[in-house]
């Protein structure tokens, strides 16, 4: 048996042998937050809060918010965000009162500062149950991770986690599908075409990391927020220049590698690394359907699509994104063997 192979096989096994095998594998890979929020929203009611286990780089504050306008409320008079905290019991006791009677909503952050506000709070809902609350209210609670959340408060609630995805397949679509469908249709092909390799430039931040000090010399807490302020710089950059026609690639370059992503990076030879992968992705050839994967001679190609759709990009990345490799992060194949190992 090789251990360093047998989770790849059993991916492949299952994949390969089940109905629907890749559903078991990739989970909800394809979904963003607010995809995964809408779901659980669907199971929820004014008696089932909505549980988020807080992880790095989540905010599901503004999922909340999105799902709010979706549902046709006015977050600023129907959603009542209280952050826990010394004295914010009352506050939030006052809401939960007002809330459940007039069907608006509640969202109680860090809840786990405050365990024995949440045994009052276990009690409370249980007689808003047999009181009876108006269908549209709705419970929102964010906590880390801790063992001081009552059984029974977690046993009524759906749970929620915005875990990384494993793989560059998962983290890829991930990335993508962070940006929302109707927004994305409306870019320019330019940023569309860039968009996609920003994307792919996060996904191989994110994955480097697994390899230890071979990937990076030292754990960053690369995060979504990233990306998300990546495309909103590059969105601006690319409408400022619009009458030139010109990207800005040195600009670019220096805002991705030096600032957004690169302001996480504080040794040398990472941030050397990462100027240098952004130097073969970014540039003029981007546009012509280049390989994103580097330095490969044409042993594992994956190259920009042409601008399309939405629904085209994630089924150009789930059908031609070539079986995991080092070679999509810049490493010699053998880098796996010891992680994986591990």
């Amino acid at each position: 048996m090789r251990p360093d192979r047998v989770t790849t096989a059993l991916n492949n096994f299952i994949r390969q042998s089940l109905p629907r095998g890749g559903d078991f594998v990739d989970c909800d890979a394809a979904l963003s937050s607010i995809g995964v929020l809408e779901m659980a929203y669907l199971d929820s009611s004014s008696v089932t809060p909505v549980f988020f286990i807080l992880s790095a780089g989540a905010n599901p504050v503004k999922d909340v918010e999105s799902l709010c306008v979706k549902e046709k409320m006015d977050p600023m008079k129907h959603l009542h965000t209280i952050a826990l905290g010394q004295g914010q019991d009352v506050v939030a006791n006052a809401k939960l009162d007002m809330a459940h009677k007039e069907g608006h909503w509640v969202m109680l952050q860090n809840v786990h500062l405050m365990p024995d506000f949440l045994l009052d709070l276990e009690k409370k809902l249980a007689g808003f149950a047999l009181e009876g609350s108006d269908p549209n209210f709705r419970l929102f609670l964010t906590s880390d991770p801790s063992d001081a959340i009552p059984i029974g408060l977690l046993e009524r609630s759906i749970k929620l986690t915005n875990e990384p995805p494993a793989g560059l397949k998962a983290n890829l679509l991930r990335a993508f599908t962070f940006f929302i469908r109707e927004e994305f249709e409306e870019k320019d092909t330019k940023v569309k075409t860039i968009l996609f390799s920003l994307c792919y430039f996060h996904s191989m931040m994110l994955e480097r990391r697994k390899f230890g000090s071979k990937g990076f010399n030292m754990l960053y807490a690369f995060s979504i927020g990233d990306l998300r302020d990546s495309a909103i710089v590059l969105q601006n950059y690319l409408d400022s220049n619009a009458a030139s026609g010109k990207i800005p690639w040195d600009d670019l370059r220096y805002i991705f590698g030096e600032i957004m992503y690169g302001g996480h990076i504080v040794d040398d030879i990472d941030r050397i690394f990462c100027k240098g992968f952004l130097l073969n992705l970014m540039n003029d050839t981007l546009l012509d359907e280049a390989n994103m994967f580097p330095f490969t001679d044409g042993k594992a190609v994956f190259k920009c699509p042409a601008p399309t759709t939405y629904e085209k990009y994630i089924e150009y990345i789930e059908q031609e994104l070539p079986p995991e490799t080092p070679l999509a992060f810049g490493m010699h194949p053998n880098a796996e063997i010891d992680f994986r190992t591990t």
